[in-house]
């Protein structure tokens, strides 16, 4: 069953609907679910668990614990504790959906930005690993979001962090520059969860949505060493004057741990990342008779732009190109919209005949209900129709709305991964 629920509205042509099954290869590549079992086995009689080949005996351990962070924090607990059982005591799982767990406490947070909320749920969080010791075992869940999700700010108001983070989303400013800032504004980030743990041990699984997989900027790299300093997040604020433009009058900075003991005792494992959903494409696409080439795993820059210079990228007959990446946004006025529907916007006067551009932000939120859109000339035509100008849509910020006339999102609903984003130019 295709994650993408509008797949038979948009599927108007067998160009489209290839896209659109291809997209789909890519996000059930990086179910969350599924990548949780792949790489973690446990063998009750034993009490062996075998995290990516490295085996640990929980006999060894007093007790378990699970903490879980991000946009694939429900999904990948729920298959842990019935991996586990008994042997979890208890933890927190902290997403932006609920769920259900026979030992652990599901908590709904916001996002993009932080809440009093937010920081309620992470103050139990700390309260919980502040109670592990050195014969006890924390296994911690990280995925994109967690920035957010996970929120304990230092020296600075909940209502201070939104205006510096929303500042610096408006701005432009890219994923390393906004969790520099936010390591040096939090209690819990820059390696800070790893120091409150310490010196318990730790099994931390990975979910990136980072382009590169620096794993110390997923969420913020809460259980890795950061290896920025506060100059360096003061560079970011003053780069992007947010001091002023937040209108508050001073800005306290913490500095992150750097000591090696708060980290040896951590197990990283990275399960799952935008090459598997892009490799899984790829592979779809040559089945399907595509000549095929992923072009980048890094794709970056101003959003519209972005969608210009894929869609201006030579491409031969019967072939797939496919990107991974985040763009960002500038947002100059007040419209509806999310990076990837900006993409789309932007590259649709540049897209040819028997072309189709697929933007789509794998968590299935592009800021808005819609993960993002599908541009060609159907949709050209179609806004032709409707006598409406792109560029008005794109100078306003206001994609969202667009796309809804011209009937191109793509929706999948909240998809429970996030692996950054997915880009694709095919061609009949």
């Amino acid at each position: 069953m295709s994650k993408i629920k509008n797949k038979s509205e948009l599927s108007v042509n067998s160009l489209r609907s290839d896209a659109m099954d291809i997209l789909s290869a890519g996000l059930d590549a990086i179910d969350t679910s599924g990548a949780v079992r792949k790489n973690v086995i446990y063998e009750k009689e034993s009490r062996m668990l075998k995290v990516d080949g490295k085996i640990f005996y929980l006999s060894e351990y007093k007790n378990i614990y699970l903490i879980a962070f991000g946009k694939c924090a429900v999904l990948a607990s729920q298959e842990l504790e019935e991996i586990l059982g008994d042997e979890i005591k208890g933890g927190i799982v902290l997403d932006i959906q609920s769920g259900y767990f026979k030992k652990l406490q599901s908590i709904v947070g916001t996002h993009p930005f932080p809440s009093e909320d937010n920081m309620r749920a992470t103050a139990q969080v700390v309260e919980l690993i502040d109670k592990a010791t050195e014969d006890d075992l924390v296994i911690v869940v990280i995925s994109g979001g967690g920035s957010s999700l996970l929120c304990l700010p230092y020296e600075i108001s909940c209502e201070n962090l939104v205006k510096i983070t929303k500042v610096l989303f408006e701005k432009g400013a890219n994923i390393e520059e906004i969790n520099t800032v936010r390591k040096h504004l939090s209690q819990v980030q820059g390696g800070q969860m790893a120091k409150l743990i310490y010196p318990a041990s730790s099994i931390t699984l990975i979910f990136s949505d980072v382009p590169g997989d620096d794993l110390s900027v997923v969420a913020s790299g809460p259980m890795s060493k950061d290896l920025t300093v506060v100059e360096d997040a003061q560079s970011v604020m003053k780069k992007y004057d947010v001091i002023n433009l937040c209108q508050i009058p001073q800005c306290e900075l913490t500095e992150t741990p750097k000591e090696e003991k708060y980290f040896e005792k951590i197990f990283t494992c990275l399960l799952v990342n935008n090459a598997v959903a892009l490799k899984a494409m790829q592979e779809f696409a040559i089945a399907k008779g595509y000549k095929t080439k992923i072009v980048s795993k890094t794709l970056s820059g101003e959003a519209r732009e972005v969608g210009v210079f894929i869609a201006k990228t030579e491409i031969g007959s019967k072939t797939a190109l496919f990107y991974g990446g985040e763009a960002t946004v500038t947002v100059k006025q007040n419209g509806k919209g999310g990076r990837n529907q900006e993409v789309a916007l932007g590259a649709l006067p540049f897209i040819e005949e028997g072309k189709v551009l697929v933007a789509c932000a794998s968590d299935g939120v592009d800021n808005t209900d819609m993960a993002g859109a599908i541009v060609d000339g159907i949709v050209r035509v179609k806004a032709e129709e409707l006598k409406i100008n792109p560029q008005e849509y794109l100078d306003a910020n206001n994609s969202y709305e667009f796309f809804v006339k011209v009937g191109a999102h793509i929706n999948t609903g909240i998809t429970g991964s996030n692996i950054s984003d997915l880009y694709m130019l095919i061609s009949e």
